[in-house]
């Protein structure tokens, strides 16, 4: 199994345009990401996003971000969502600090 952890940034005052949107996930997004079985959580402290996902395995996963929906979905969460210096979602991985049972 593929895990990943993922920290991303709130704009301040985005969390409820943020959360609506996740609430009305675009069906096609969705779709991608249960045609490669992956699975997320995502998990808000203040303004900060910890997600955690899984997939059978990295190419999986791989192949979830590579769908083209995605980057409409990034341009639409850049109004919620801090970026990087070209615009781009500012996504910071997270290495794994511990890991149980299946997650070992």
């Amino acid at each position: 199994m593929y895990i990943i952890g993922l920290a991303l940034t709130l704009k301040p005052g985005a969390y409820e345009g943020y959360k609506k949107a996740h609430d009305e996930l675009w069906p096609e997004l969705a779709k991608g990401m249960r045609d490669n079985q992956v699975n997320m959580a995502i998990f808000r402290d203040g303004l900060r996003l910890f997600l955690f996902a899984t997939a059978p395995d990295a190419r999986s996963w791989d192949r979830s971000r590579e769908d083209p929906i995605l980057n409409d979905w990034n341009r639409e969460m850049a109004n919620y969502l801090e970026t990087d210096g070209n615009g781009q979602l500012a996504i910071q991985p997270l290495p794994k600090a511990f890991g149980f049972g299946q997650f070992a």
